[in-house]
């Protein structure tokens, strides 16, 4: 029987506009340092090494539409972020370019748009066992 490959996620990677613009966005954001860099690549990851965020430029891209429509470009992926500290992180966010949306689901999330558009959440765990 043949052995089963491995599989390991590396990144994810998000399309932008600018993938430099972007990824200092999220370098701002979640503090990783950069991995890789090319004219139109940039690769960020936490220090540990595991896995992380690329962005590559992509000339014809659109800006998704949360919530979705039938005729605009939809979402594919949003990243959610864990936060301690949410109208803190949210603030941060905002200072470093980000919008908040005006549709917010969820108490303990904020979704916002990072400066290509993109939506992203920013969430914090509520306790569960009502302490």
């Amino acid at each position: 029987m043949k052995p089963q490959s491995r599989f390991t996620l590396s990144a994810t990677t998000v399309d932008a506009p600018n993938a430099h613009e972007l990824a200092r966005f999220y370098q701002g954001l979640l503090g990783w340092p950069t991995r890789k860099e090319e004219p139109d690549w940039v690769e960020i990851a936490p220090p540990d090494g595991s896995a992380g965020l690329s962005f590559q430029t992509e000339p014809h891209f659109t800006r998704p539409q949360w919530p979705s429509t039938p005729s605009e470009q939809q979402m594919m992926m949003h990243l959610d972020i864990e936060v301690d500290d949410l109208s803190s992180a949210v603030e941060t966010a905002l200072g470093l370019g980000a919008t908040l949306a005006d549709f917010q689901p969820q108490d303990n999330v904020r979704v916002l748009y990072d400066p290509a558009g993109h939506p992203f959440c920013l969430w914090i765990r509520i306790d569960s066992s009502g302490a």
